[in-house]
């Protein structure tokens, strides 16, 4: 398949995830932001493990726990704890700095040296959507904030990993990412109910919304962003993650009613063009990553290899 086909097909990920927002506040019950995360993680991942009938091997059940965790079990509460502390987009302006943190963990991870047009073009995309999303607002919450780059940094360390340890032989990314959401899900799940108590009610819209998330929003979701971790770079794949906050200004506009201004316009288009620079390589080489047992990672096997740890894109 060629890599421009993966590259869109991998971007749906997070155009899907922008969505999330319209979704959670026009369909679904307020204030339930743990309980939305359960309904988004484990019914998908339990799905996903039965239409991939295969169960992690050995250190895989450490290593999916651990993907789990990161991406989905701790990324989920802390996502949500961010958007309900800080105002308006600023919880969206800080996760949009996930490029600039996988760059700097694929150079310790996967010995990836990051360019300086990777580095600008990180810079950049934080600043586009800054300017789609960011409203003037007082003081910021701290705990927000922290929640903010915690769910970050939670986010692009399970994108690096995910890359740098591969997949099992025989084992799929549907596979991979249903080990990951139902670990995700099980973690969430104790804390969902210690911390809001019973699930509320549920009437008919809150059902499609829920069945929304649980299927397209994250059982295909992260299909194909494991998908594209194994077949692309993981700057790369971090690179589409913009896509997500500028969907959300589009569906916002599209669907609610919300004007766009000329300075979110201009915004948009800058965020876009960092994506689409983040995806370009110089060379049409690619890094090579090994797992623990000194084996390429799976994704990487077809790929030509390069000596020496910098990543020339």
């Amino acid at each position: 398949m060629k890599r421009s086909t993966t590259v869109l097909l991998t971007a749906l990920a997070p155009i899907s995830w922008g969505t999330t927002y319209a979704v959670t506040t026009e369909l679904l019950p307020a204030d339930r932001p743990l309980f939305t995360g359960l309904m988004r993680a484990l019914p998908a991942g339990l799905l996903l493990l039965a239409l991939g009938r295969v169960l992690p091997r050995g250190v895989w059940w450490g290593k999916a726990a651990i993907l789990g965790a990161l991406n989905i079990g701790a990324f989920f509460p802390l996502l949500f704890l961010s958007a309900y502390r800080l105002p308006g987009g600023m919880a969206a302006v800080v996760g949009s700095v996930g490029p600039l943190f996988v760059v700097g963990l694929s150079a310790l991870l996967l010995g990836q040296r990051p360019t300086a047009r990777t580095v600008v073009a990180g810079v950049v995309a934080a600043f586009g959507v800054s300017l789609v999303v960011l409203k003037a607002a007082g003081a910021l919450d701290p705990l927000g904030v922290l929640a903010a780059l915690a769910s970050t940094a939670s986010m692009s360390a399970g994108t690096v990993l995910t890359k740098r340890w591969g997949r099992p032989d025989g084992v799929g990314p549907l596979a991979l990412a249903g080990w990951q959401l139902t670990a995700g899900g099980l973690l969430i799940a104790p804390l969902a109910f210690l911390v809001e108590g019973a699930p509320p009610a549920l009437d008919g819209r809150a059902v499609g919304g829920y069945l929304y998330l649980a299927l397209a929003n994250t059982a295909v979701s992260y299909w194909l962003w494991f998908r594209g971790i194994g077949r692309l770079t993981a700057t790369q794949v971090t690179f589409l993650g913009p896509l997500s906050p500028l969907t959300a200004a589009v569906v916002g506009w599209a669907a609610l009613g919300q004007a766009l201004t000329p300075l979110q316009l201009t915004g948009m288009a800058l965020a876009f063009g960092a994506t689409v620079a983040g995806q370009l390589r110089a060379g049409g080489t690619a890094v090579r990553t090994f797992g623990p047992t000194g084996r390429k990672a799976r994704g990487d096997r077809d790929r030509p290899d390069v000596t020496g740890p910098a990543l020339r894109r």
